[in-house]
């Protein structure tokens, strides 16, 4: 008789007779046994996961895994299979050392808050939270706590004894996968300035298997996804990545290594100590990218006083001249620009403290403050690349706050803050201080080469958005956009812009140093697609002014910040239809990611009960046309849409009962 047992990981053991297969159990029973299995289940039951403890030889001490579930019609189907869990101080481990002692009840997270800007105003935390208690050989107490949300799954590390200077140094949490996963992921660079390649086999063609957040996955044949970042990054965090150099189908969350200036390797804290949130957006696609997971678990708005933050178009200068703010005369043209656009804001870019040609910065504010137009000005971080100037003036408290009460005086609305060095808790800290003492100041901010959003726009609302993405500026430094901004326009919304404002600085017809190849409506609707709190459109004045008149009014009134969002369909790299709502009406984009002719399908399902009248912007005869039409629509509708080679439309949704006569 052969009987054959299958455990973990697909390895089987055959056994010839009852006599070894006992002896077998009795070995296997001996190094490793799973106790305290828990389940939590999110509010509509669709995710569960399930926590264990899995001795190793050290009863009753072991390693704690989790796995996650994903109700798909009728059953549960296995979204990740059981991943260790752990963390590393320079004092002491915890990872296979652990000993379970108690979990708290179970408890329902239900907050409404509202945000300022993002892809939703009222937003609902809502989900299910259980703490698992351990402690170490070393009688050291960890907890775990973990929410299951009906959109994903947050945890965290949390040390609850009270202990000074501890340092913090790594984990061993490990996001494992089904081989053959598809997954869209961006190559580890501290700027987050990459593509996200499609991939099934998990290898990278750089050197390091290191990955940046956030991390797309596809689990198999399964029409489940899972979206993986973190949040809620405090001043005693660092920021982490993935890493699965050992498994490509093994995801392990490594911190911040350290750079130049800043060596910290870790966190240095005082206990008690949270990590950030590690999180999971699950489900469809329309979960992924509707989702406010990242926002939802982190720490509430902390400003008492909000109503000067007010998000907005702005007119910017240096993708078409990148030295065009030392020159006065260019400043005053894109200030008018943001006039004749309605657009309410000006960002004055670097060297603007080397300004000349008829007049300085202060001359500058004043001009666009004239014309009624809200002047915001660029600072080097002073942390990486030092030759840019204004440079080293806010790198303190005392500078920050001498800079800014100089900038009130002047009228400066904004500031944006570029050139981080990386990741590191120092980094961390240095955010999070500009984002507190500008709010001071009441002064809105905008972080360039730097992390990637991580719920700061929640707690420091003033937080208007965050580049950390191979935007349009890239056309003036390399040829390769020119190629894969379809594709990588259509990825976008799916990976990075799900977790927070993206300034991707959009809607370009002219070119820069390199081409692009997109169409014109294809740039129109990245207005639409493309969500930030200060949306930079980016192209040379004559080119907004010569669009014709339905794309340019367009641009004149299209809303930055939304009511709601609803992903109507699309896919990674092929296509994307967005609807985003802002008052009564519902604004539509849609790009066609393919170099091929692509029908694009709105079904109009979303939609309350009445008739509704659509304007619909789309590719003309050729990729630098239009074409206009005006359609009556209703709830149930479809209505498909013809798209050029790497095309695209918008389209502006209004119900006619509420329309003016």
């Amino acid at each position: 008789m052969e009987i054959v047992l299958v455990f973990e990981k697909n390895k089987n053991i055959k056994v010839r007779s009852m006599k070894y297969m006992y002896l077998i159990f009795c070995f296997l029973i001996s190094t490793s046994f799973s106790i305290n299995a828990q389940e939590i289940v999110s509010p509509n039951k669709k995710i569960k996961v399930i926590v264990s403890l899995k001795e190793f030889n050290k009863k009753p001490y072991g390693q704690v895994y989790f796995k996650i579930l994903y109700k798909n019609k009728l059953e549960y189907i296995e979204v990740m299979p059981n991943s260790p869990m752990g963390i590393y101080r320079k004092d002491q481990q915890f990872t296979n050392n652990l000993k379970f002692v108690g979990e708290s009840k179970i408890q329902e997270i239900n907050q409404k808050y509202e945000m300022i800007s993002g892809k939703r105003k009222l937003c609902s935390n809502l989900g299910t939270e259980k703490v698992f208690k351990y402690v170490n050989s070393n009688n050291k107490p960890l907890n775990i706590a973990f929410r299951v949300y009906n959109d994903g799954v947050a945890f965290r590390y949390e040390f609850t004894e009270k202990t000074d200077s501890i340092n913090i140094t790594d984990e061993s949490t490990t996001y494992v996968f089904p081989p053959a996963t598809n997954r869209w992921l961006q190559a580890y660079t501290e700027s987050y300035e990459d593509f996200f390649p499609f991939s099934d086999t998990g290898k990278s063609d750089k050197d390091k298997q290191e990955w940046g957040f956030p991390a797309l996955f596809k689990i198999n044949n399964n029409p489940v996804w899972v979206l993986i970042s973190e949040a809620n990054i405090s001043k005693n965090n660092c920021a982490a990545k993935l890493n699965n150099a050992t498994n490509p189908n093994e995801y392990k969350v490594s911190y911040a290594s350290p750079r130049d200036n800043f060596k910290q390797t870790g966190v240095k804290t005082n206990l008690p100590w949270s990590s950030q949130w590690h999180t999971l957006i699950i489900g469809q696609l329309s979960d992924i990218v509707e989702s406010t997971l990242i926002t939802d678990v982190s720490e509430p708005n902390t400003l008492t006083e909000t109503n000067w933050i007010k998000p907005g178009a702005v007119s910017w200068i240096y993708w078409a001249y990148n030295h065009g703010s030392k020159d006065y005369q260019k400043v005053t043209a894109y200030t008018d620009l943001a006039v004749e656009m309605n657009w309410p804001y000006l960002l004055i870019d670097w060297e603007w403290d080397a300004m000349s040609n008829g007049g300085n910065i202060t001359d500058a504010a004043n001009y666009a403050k004239s014309k009624g137009i809200k002047p915001m000005i660029w600072y080097n971080s002073g942390t990486s690349w030092l030759e840019p100037t204004p440079v080293d003036r806010l790198l303190t408290a005392e500078k920050r706050a001498e800079e800014f009460a100089w900038l009130n005086k002047i009228g400066i609305y904004g500031i944006k803050v570029d050139f981080f060095a990386g990741d590191q808790q120092d980094m961390m800290k240095y955010c999070i201080a500009i984002l507190k003492d500008a709010a001071k100041y009441k002064l809105m901010v905008n972080f360039h080469g730097a992390t990637v959003p991580r719920g700061w726009a929640r707690t420091y609302p003033n937080l208007m958005t965050t580049e950390a993405v191979y935007g349009a500026e890239w056309y003036n430094n390399k040829p390769v956009l020119t190629s894969k901004a379809a594709v990588h326009n259509t990825t976008l919304p799916f990976t990075r812009n799900v977790i927070g404002s993206m300034d991707y600085t959009p809607v370009t017809f002219s070119n820069s140093q390199h081409p692009h190849i997109t169409s014109y409506a294809h740039e129109l609707a990245l207005s639409v697609v493309f969500e930030s709190g200060f949306q930079h459109f980016a192209d040379r004045p004559e080119a907004y002014k010569s669009l014709p008149t339905e794309p340019k009014e367009f641009l004149k009134n299209v809303p930055v910040s939304w009511d709601n969002t609803k992903l109507l369909d699309g896919f990674p790299g092929e296509k994307i239809i967005i609807a985003r709502k802002k008052g009564n009406q519902w604004y539509l984009g849609g790009l066609n990611g393919k170099d091929e002719l692509q029908t694009l399908k709105i079904n109009f399902d979303f939609l309350d009960v009445g008739n509704f009248k659509l304007k619909l912007i789309k590719d003309g005869l050729d990729d630098k046309s239009f074409a206009v039409e005006v359609i009556k629509v209703k709830k149930g509708d479809v209505l498909n849409i013809e798209c050029l080679p790497r095309g695209g439309f918008v389209a502006v949704l209004e119900k006619l009962s509420t329309m003016k006569n």
